[in-house]
């Protein structure tokens, strides 16, 4: 298998009318959702060579789905984007693409017409009216190879600018059949779908949906912001698959969502993206005390997940709760400064991964896939690329490996690994401030935003989230005279941060 639309094609001959996908507006069996797929991809097969970007400007949907699969058939790769992200974000991401077209629906061509370097503007509705050509799909597999690229998911970026995730075939496929195996999801399953679209966590939903042919429901946005109501559409649909962030995990138990009504089907817990709060864990595990709870780990740039704990019922941890081991075929492993790997239980070091999980690098940006993507540093007698991640862990006496936190200036929050430097870009470009810092409050999960300037305290969050998703804006931004700095001149972030947290700004 080199090709992750096998995945599709075996599952809808083996169960053409089992329901594949069901989103607010309707249901699509696995025939249907193949067929529409194969129209997509016969139109852009027509405007497009292979391996070229398609964005999908769409909301979280079936016709989302077909443009994905349909970019897969034309051999391109596809590139989600939310409706919601503020334009200029938008803008950027498209001006490192250099796409010839951009894929959207009805409801949205007026946002696409509008952002700067749109090429062509598809319809999903369009292609969906053209008839499937054989002959030219036929002839695009047999060129395709395993490591083409599938999917490109944009992260922040240090330099103001989005890094794309590019992630080939041949990870998914290497990922996704153990995954799925290693916590028996099955077509018995219905998967809710959590994760936007354009959130590498929402790969493990479709694919896993694809390959054992369970059935994917797509939650709407909203009702994360309704534990109420989420709980509601759990029953309603008979879910037993949760694979989601630990932030949307959190909202639930904090609002006492499973207090109101207990989604009593579910038994696979799935969380990754932060550290899970004991507290959170311990009321998710009260209500739901035959389901299974997984932690899981890894960033976008190594195909989903790199390791994996199964949570043991009565086990203490208070201490924290282990990454776990490392997924099939992934080897995961500790680097020091020195570049030696790490074997000696309590000492830390940075977490390092290699395997075929490893993403294609950033797209069009060498400079930066050059310096996460490199060859291990203790082998020079051959190729062996390694990513890493930045993270800092650390082997417990028995074999454990935990997370310590970053090396840089990257945190995790609300599931997204953010760079503040991004953050800062933007606030410094805005009229009227000088210079800007952000500091992480890892305790509370707060973002704070200091800066210099005459810019007033509310035009500049007005300007700000005017650039950037909800999930990158500070909880406080406030103006300061000037910046402290360290002995060595640089910002004080560790003082900046105790600034946020006695709250005397």
């Amino acid at each position: 298998m080199n090709n992750i639309l096998e995945l599709l094609e075996h599952t809808a001959a083996a169960r053409p009318e089992k329901t594949a996908v069901i989103d607010e507006n309707g249901a699509d069996c696995f025939a249907t959702l193949l067929d529409r797929s194969r129209r997509c991809g016969t139109v852009l097969a027509a405007h497009l060579s292979p391996t070229t970007p398609v964005p999908v400007l769409l909301d979280k949907s079936r016709e989302a789905l077909y443009a994905f699969f349909g970019a897969a058939y034309a051999g391109c790769f596809y590139v989600p984007l939310s409706p919601a992200l503020p334009q200029p974000r938008l803008a950027q991401i498209l001006s490192v693409l250099q796409a010839p077209c951009i894929v959207t629906d009805r409801e949205h061509a007026a946002l696409a017409a509008q952002l700067p370097g749109v090429g062509r503007i598809l319809l999903v509705e369009e292609l969906l009216q053209t008839q499937p050509d054989d002959t030219v799909l036929a002839r695009i597999r047999r060129r395709a190879i395993d490591g083409d690229p599938l999917y490109c998911n944009f992260t922040s970026g240090s330099t103001g600018t989005p890094k794309g995730v590019v992630v080939s075939h041949r990870s998914v496929l290497d990922f996704i059949p153990p995954f799925t195996e290693l916590f028996r999801i099955g077509p018995d399953d219905i998967i809710g779908n959590q994760a936007p679209l354009d959130f590498d966590v929402s790969v493990k939903d479709i694919y896993s949906a694809l390959h054992t042919g369970a059935t994917l429901v797509l939650l709407p946005r909203r009702l994360f912001s309704q534990p109420s109501a989420l709980m509601d559409a759990l029953c309603t649909h008979r879910v037993t698959t949760l694979i989601w962030a630990v932030s949307a995990l959190c909202l639930v138990s904090s609002f006492h969502g499973l207090d109101y009504r207990t989604p009593e089907t579910v038994n696979k817990v799935l969380f990754s993206g932060e550290v899970m709060p004991p507290k959170h864990l311990k009321s998710w595990m009260e209500h739901l005390p035959h389901a299974d709870f997984v932690n899981l780990y890894g960033p976008t740039e190594i195909t989903c997940n790199c390791t994996y704990h199964r949570i043991e019922s009565g086990r203490d941890y208070t201490a924290g709760i282990p990454l776990g081991t490392a997924f099939p075929n992934e080897r995961v492993f500790l680097l020091n400064e020195a570049g030696q790997e790490i074997h000696t239980p309590e000492q830390a070091g940075e977490i390092c991964v290699s395997g075929a999980a490893l993403a294609l690098g950033y797209y069009n940006n060498p400079a930066q896939t050059q310096t996460a993507f490199t060859q291990h540093p203790g082998h020079s007698r051959y190729l062996q690329p390694i990513y890493r991640t930045g993270d800092l862990g650390c082997w417990s006496a028995a074999g454990e490996l935990y997370f310590l936190g970053r090396k840089d200036f990257q945190i995790k929050h609300m599931g997204h690994r953010i760079e503040l430097e991004e953050i800062e870009r933007a606030v410094q470009a805005i009229d009227g401030v000088s210079r800007c810092c952000c500091v992480y409050d890892a305790q509370k999960e707060r973002l704070h935003g200091f800066y210099t300037g005459a810019a007033d305290k509310a035009a500049v969050r007005t300007a700000l989230a005017q650039r950037l998703p909800v999930f990158m804006l500070p909880r406080t931004l406030e103006p300061l005279d000037s910046l402290p700095l360290t002995e060595n001149g640089k910002t004080d972030r560790k003082r900046l941060l105790a600034l946020a947290r006695k709250e005397i700004i």
